[in-house]
């Protein structure tokens, strides 16, 4: 391992234990939407941590947005919709709401789609907001600022749990390079494993399928490598 791999790995480990098994378990939910949620966020923000955490949580699968600063594609439209520049924002096709605000949307998704109150460690608003700046504060440049990319014709996926530090170096990449993806959680105890495991063989996160290319890969670095090689205009940019 070298020595770029080996500090993306320790602090990436860092903050996740920032944060420890917060959105690694699945817990019960009551119904799947029909239509995929939306989350526009970045990959850096301490309130957008909070916010994927309860999409993990309750396993669901929302499209994601990338909006990282510098970035040209999305976060004007989260200015258009919703009034400011503010993350994370949620829109829900389902049911017509859209919000701001990381406590609002953990509030919503687990009174909407769980089948009790959210666990607490979501609800602890300040314990939530410190553990979680802290846990960005160990990678301060990466999922921040946007790279110039390519922008694929079809949605890429990739497999995931919040709380896995490969698959936060995973979505770093796909957040620089604004990159829209639908995230599909798979914490330990979800339902969707199985389902997981019959597409990829195996159950391990990270794991990208690009329908664009039909590239289907396992492994953090592998996937950062193809990601930036594939869609960043400036070769060698990560």
């Amino acid at each position: 391992m070298n020595f770029g791999r080996f500090w993306d790995v320790t602090t990436a480990t860092a903050a996740s234990a920032a944060r420890p098994n917060f959105g690694n378990v699945h817990y019960e939910r009551r119904n799947v939407p029909p239509r995929p949620l939306e989350l526009y966020e970045f990959e850096a923000c301490p309130f957008c941590r909070i916010a994927r955490e309860a999409f993990s949580a309750l396993s669901l699968d929302p499209i994601v947005y990338p909006c990282p600063r510098g970035g040209t594609l999305f976060r004007e439209k989260v200015k258009t919709e919703g009034g400011r520049y503010q993350f994370p924002y949620l829109v829900d096709p389902n049911t017509g709401v859209a919000m701001y605000e990381s406590a609002d949307i953990v509030e919503y998704l687990f009174r909407e789609y769980g089948s009790g109150p959210a666990p607490w460690f979501l609800r602890q608003r300040a314990f939530a907001v410190a553990t979680s700046i802290l846990a960005s504060g160990f990678r301060p440049h990466r999922g921040r600022h946007a790279v110039r990319s390519r922008q694929p014709e079809k949605l890429l996926e990739l497999y995931s749990y919040e709380g896995s530090p490969f698959c936060r170096i995973a979505r770093e990449a796909l957040c620089e390079l604004e990159l829209p993806h639908q995230l599909r959680n798979v914490p330990r105890e979800s339902p969707d494993r199985d389902g997981f495991v019959s597409v990829s063989g195996k159950m391990q996160v990270p794991y990208l399928q690009d329908p664009n290319t039909g590239a289907q890969m396992f492994e953090s670095a592998d996937i950062r490598r193809y990601l930036y090689q594939t869609y960043a205009v400036v070769a060698g940019a990560n």
